[in-house]
């Protein structure tokens, strides 16, 4: 796990003391609540027998897996509580010191496929990367870490963090160059730092209100808000600079996708590249830049239909830029293998009667 830092101030809202109760292990928001409003707390009570194996647990359930090691004088208490942001989860963390280490012993775990950005909101917590590097973050410090690199921390104080973990394939189809998270120089001096570190603190805050579909948007915020923060830096090679062709296409669709004429040639214009260029840089995708359109098309035409109340089914085919209903229905059934009327008739039924 790598880290990068720069200070800048982090709000501390939502945050747990120590001092204060705990709530129980995975203890959910309420019955009946959905979307990222939900959610997932453990800890460690000081007067645990064991709490080695348990914040062990804890981190592996929730960030990525240590081989811990606890100071030998007082007692050790943990919490951890985890929300769901679309793809994207936020945890907030409060500990007292301990040390742990990451090799290759331990990885090959689920957050190995992750990487995080994490914002210190008291304390410290230094950071071994080799023997000649190591630096401390700190109070208002921001770093962003790997889950695929061998790392030692060591939290020498209380201390409390706010982390943004990302799917590793997600940041890569928006950030390319994030493949090598080491490369990255620090962070201080990068222009939009601060609207980041403001972002996901006002995050913290509405991230109970947001209703699942919010959540999935602000997500998408947050990572192209870090790609503008970061990919500046980063170094360049020919595959990367496919990879973030593709990037921006897929924004590009996402933005534009109710135009009709939405295709290769109006891309590669608003892009200001070739069509040969473009279509270079998808030939060892798997996807061709008109599949992409299609696919991406059918999918929210998927998601308007499954909601009872976003129009009929050939409103929702032309709001997302299909000009033909009865094709629109064809290419739908073969890729869902289900008619788009059947999708409606399912969501109706789904809905609850008073």
């Amino acid at each position: 796990m790598t880290a990068l830092t720069t200070k800048l101030s982090v709000s501390t809202s939502g945050v747990s003391s120590l001092a204060g109760p705990c709530p129980p292990d995975e203890d959910r928001s309420g019955p009946g609540s959905s979307g990222p409003a939900d959610a997932e707390r453990w800890r460690v009570d000081p007067a645990s027998a064991s709490p080695v194996p348990e914040w062990e647990g804890v981190l592996a359930a929730t960030h990525v897996s240590f081989d811990v090691k606890l100071p030998d004088s007082g007692r050790f208490a943990g919490h951890v509580e985890r929300r769901h942001l679309g793809a994207l989860d936020l945890v907030e963390c409060t500990c007292a010191p301990f040390a742990g280490r990451r090799t290759s012993a331990v990885m090959g775990d689920p957050g190995e496929d992750h990487i995080g950005l994490q914002m210190v909101l008291h304390g410290s917590e230094k950071v071994i990367r080799s023997r000649t590097e190591e630096h401390v973050l700190q109070a208002g410090s921001v770093g962003l870490w790997d889950g695929s690199r061998a790392v030692g921390v060591e939290v020498v104080e209380p201390f409390s963090k706010r982390t943004l973990i990302f799917p590793r394939e997600l940041v890569h189809s928006v950030s390319p160059r994030l493949a090598d998270v080491g490369s990255v120089s620090a962070l201080e001096t990068r222009p939009g730092a601060r609207l980041l570190v403001r972002y996901v603190d006002a995050l913290a805050d509405e991230l109970p209100a947001l209703d699942e579909r919010t959540g999935a948007a602000a997500a998408d915020v947050v990572l192209e808000l870090l790609r503008a923060v970061v990919e500046p830096g980063m170094p360049e090679t020919r595959e990367a600079r496919r990879e973030a062709l593709r990037a921006r296409v897929r924004r590009f669709v996402r933005v534009n996708l109710p135009d009709p004429g939405l295709g290769p040639e109006s891309i590669a214009r608003a892009l200001a590249v070739s069509v040969r260029t473009l279509h270079s840089a998808f030939e060892d995708s798997g996807e061709s830049v008109a599949a992409l359109v299609r696919r991406t098309r059918l999918a929210r035409c998927r998601e308007d239909l499954e909601e009872p109340t976003a129009g009929s089914v050939t409103e929702i085919a032309f709001r997302w830029g299909f000009s033909d209903a009865t094709h629109f229905s064809h290419v739908f059934k073969r890729e869902y293998g289900m008619s788009p009327r059947d999708v409606r008739r399912a969501a109706r039924e789904a809905v609850p009667t008073r």
